[in-house]
């Protein structure tokens, strides 16, 4: 039986880690590693200067779980290095409450999850749920989704260095819900500086604005959630700009040593 590691960024009482445990225990022994707080936008934070906690607590079903003090990816490093007892087959990240598209990978610590167990050499899945403000959000549909992209990975396996980002929308276009196969998309950031002051009048600042958008192109994980569809994106660790090489290596790279 296959071992599968969950954790998440919305921290370890999480509703959408509860619906993920539920869908997967069919597939698999579910251990759980997870942030004791929020840590969403946290990107591949690794923590080196201060000292992890890890401590035993039972979720709102009696399920057993761990917990840390320490961000999305030290959860899984910790699982990997030793935490949890026996090797693991695959790393779930999420479900989170909200959509990691685009260039939100960069930022999200539930696809640094599934990053730091590919960094393992593990295979992973970042499983996301769009969240429409002022509309309750429900992980069921999700929560299937995940199973039925699990159960493909554990059969199929996915190649070294990948893992799959998968954003499932708020309103499928229909049920069971369609997947497309998709390649990153824009998101369009309209981050705006505010600045205010302290009772001391000194200065500080937040990073707000209106909440992203994205170009909805088609074969886009973008594109896919407009129609109402779940996209699958696989994602490589190596981000290397291949078609770039041939022009860069044409540079005149030794011009410059002249004038040094």
């Amino acid at each position: 039986m296959p071992k599968i590691l969950l954790t998440n960024d919305d921290g370890v009482t999480a509703p959408g880690l509860l619906a993920l445990k539920d869908a997967l225990l069919p597939l698999g022994e579910v251990v759980i590693l997870a942030p004791d707080r929020n840590w969403s936008a946290a990107g591949h934070t690794k923590t080196m200067h201060k000292p992890l906690r890890v401590e035993q607590v039972t979720l709102a079903d009696g399920y057993p779980a761990l917990t840390t003090n320490g961000a999305p990816s030290d959860c899984v490093a910790l699982a990997v290095l030793g935490i949890v007892e026996g090797p693991i087959d695959l790393v779930v990240s999420g479900i989170n409450a909200g959509v990691n598209l685009g260039y939100d990978i960069t930022y999200s610590g539930t696809v640094a999850g599934a990053m730091e167990g590919v960094v393992n050499g593990i295979p992973a899945v970042a499983m996301s749920q769009e969240y429409i403000p002022d509309e309750p959000i429900s992980f069921d549909v999700a929560a299937r989704v995940a199973y039925r992209v699990v159960r493909q990975v554990l059969k199929h396996g996915l190649p070294p260095d990948t893992f799959l980002n998968v954003n499932v929308p708020a309103h499928p276009a229909r049920i069971p819900p369609e997947f497309e196969i998709t390649r990153l998309g824009r998101r369009v950031y309209r981050d705006v500086l505010i600045k205010r002051f302290d009772p001391r009048g000194r200065p500080y600042y937040w990073i707000g604005g209106d909440p992203p958008t994205g170009v909805p192109e088609p074969g886009t994980d973008i594109g896919a959630l407009q129609e109402g569809k779940v996209s699958i994106t696989p994602i490589s660790m190596d981000m290397t700009h291949y078609a770039f090489l041939p022009e860069l290596r044409s540079w005149s790279w030794d011009e410059d040593d002249a004038e040094v």
